[in-house]
């Protein structure tokens, strides 16, 4: 099992990960047309705040200090985002193939910390919230493919 020291750098790197994903599901409802994309957007960004705190409470009880920024690269990933929505004109389409993206991360993120020997409580966070990121991932996916369909 890991460590404490270990297991707040796991925690806090997924951390990190949730919250470009709570900030790329926010900046994407401000970039699509859609009023019930939009709804559904915000409310993931919503939910994965909540999951943030979960996390951050998590490292807060195993000692250590809870990251409260997003990681580098969602930084990146988020100019990405608002680079291409004006570049494409708020383009339905590409925000959705970005959250995509973003979310194909965040569940290799989840998936290689599931693999870890976490505490049990951690442990048993960890695959609730992959489960939650597959589940957005999945959410996403459906929308993106609706609307290819539609797209020009």
């Amino acid at each position: 099992m890991l460590n404490n020291e270990d297991t707040v750098s796991v925690i806090n790197n997924l951390i990190e990960i949730s919250k470009d994903g709570e900030e790329g599901f926010f900046k994407s409802a401000q970039d699509v047309d859609n009023e019930q994309t939009k709804t559904y957007l915000i409310l993931r960004s919503n939910q994965i705040k909540q999951s943030v705190y979960e996390l951050q409470n998590l490292v807060r009880e195993l000692g250590g200090r809870p990251a409260d920024s997003t990681s580098t690269n969602g930084y990146l990933h988020g100019k990405w985002i608002e680079l291409k929505a004006v570049i494409m004109a708020k383009d339905n389409l590409s925000v959705l193939n970005e959250l995509e993206r973003g979310e194909q991360v965040a569940l290799h993120a989840y998936a290689v910390a599931a693999k870890k020997e976490l505490p049990p409580e951690a442990a048993a966070i960890v695959l609730n919230q992959l489960n939650g990121t597959q589940r957005n991932h999945n959410e996403v996916k459906e929308m993106r493919d609706a609307a290819e369909v539609i797209s020009p």
